[in-house]
């Protein structure tokens, strides 16, 4: 398939610059495929699509602060951002400007705090191994920033409002942007009403957010994130899928998780790994029957993945109507509910 063909035209108005409050008071665009209708709802209308036993899979990653603003013995400035941990010591990182950081290179952040150029990434990053006094996750807490996305141009002013309120383990550049729309009291509303809740990692890195430069989408390489699926949220899964209800994928980086760790359509396989899954139209999903999602930006693979959930003329007659219904797009913008199942009767 061609790049061509995920593209579509949005007014730059509508991209969110700050979040909504309270969270779930987002818009909610309620797609099903098999019947061709698009509802539009709130968010906090989420039940209403929703049915006891169903199980929802969030991922409880926690952005990190990844962005580092250094200096060489020169002066001269270096921004490192964090990708992808190695060891206790190395990452993966991005580096600006990159073509003037060589191996070997020193950076300098503070006096507890440097880095040394160790190698490159294959996707045009920097390995650097960081030396440091102390606990390095408190010396990255004080010194780094908390990453936006680059079509955000105006200061969040509380940092937590780009965490979803379930994050608990560190390690993405980036938040898994469809569960900020989640508020403590409605996940606790939707638990009371017989909705299952359950949880993944994936740390989101360069491989969600990379832009496709290759007009043959399947030419292009995803980078590699790490993921971990616990014994409770497998089991979770697997009695759901066996008494006939339906997992829900709070989010691409939930359904990336689930899909690279199917071992067939009723089970996950539980434990830690990584992953370079490519969800494009013509992909025959294992274990997701719906999908909680944002608006993605035009030619991105997020916005291929949900194409291949719901089709892609489908989803770009649904884009085309967000458009002219003015709901707001990207990280902070409204949400999706897309099923691919009927609910229970």
């Amino acid at each position: 398939m061609l790049l061509s063909e995920f593209d579509y035209e949005l007014p730059e108005e509508l991209i969110a610059q700050r979040p909504i409050e309270p969270r779930n008071f987002s818009r909610l665009m309620v797609l099903n495929p098999s019947r061709r209708t698009i509802e539009h709802k709130h968010f906090y209308d989420l039940q209403n699509f929703l049915t006891a036993g169903d199980t929802l899979i969030f991922n409880d990653t926690r952005v990190i602060p990844a962005r580092l603003i250094g200096h060489k013995s020169t002066g001269a400035r270096v921004e490192i951002f964090l990708l992808r941990r190695l060891d206790a010591k190395t990452w993966e990182t991005l580096v600006k400007p990159g073509r003037k950081i060589t191996g070997g290179a020193e950076i300098f952040f503070a006096k507890d705090l440097s880095c040394r150029v160790t190698g490159r990434t294959n996707f045009g990053g920097r390995v650097v191994q960081f030396e440091f006094s102390g606990v390095f996750e408190e010396i990255l807490d004080r010194l780094g920033e908390t990453p936006l996305p680059p079509y955000i141009h105006e200061k969040l002013e509380d940092s937590e409002r780009y965490q979803t309120v379930y994050n608990r383990e560190r390690g993405s550049a980036a938040a898994p942007t469809a569960g900020l729309h989640f508020t403590t009291e409605q996940m606790h509303d939707l638990k009371n009403f017989g909705v299952n809740l359950g949880f993944v990692t994936l740390h989101v890195g360069l491989g969600t957010f990379r832009p496709v430069q290759v007009e043959n989408i399947e030419q292009h390489d995803m980078h590699e994130e790490y993921f971990s699926i616990p014994q409770e949220t497998a089991d979770l899964i697997h009695a759901t899928k066996i008494r006939g209800g339906r997992v829900i994928a709070v989010g691409t980086t939930s359904i990336r998780t689930l899909e690279a760790a199917a071992v067939d359509k009723n089970s996950v396989a539980v434990g830690s790994s990584s992953t370079k899954i490519f969800i494009y139209p013509g992909y025959k999903f294992k274990i997701v029957d719906a999908l909680i999602t944002n608006f993605h930006l035009p030619k991105s693979t997020l916005l291929m993945l949900v194409s291949a959930f719901a089709g892609r003329e489908f989803i770009l007659r649904a884009y085309r109507e967000a458009v002219r219904e003015r709901y707001r797009f990207f990280s902070f913008g409204d949400a999706m509910f897309i099923t691919n199942k009927e609910q229970l009767t």
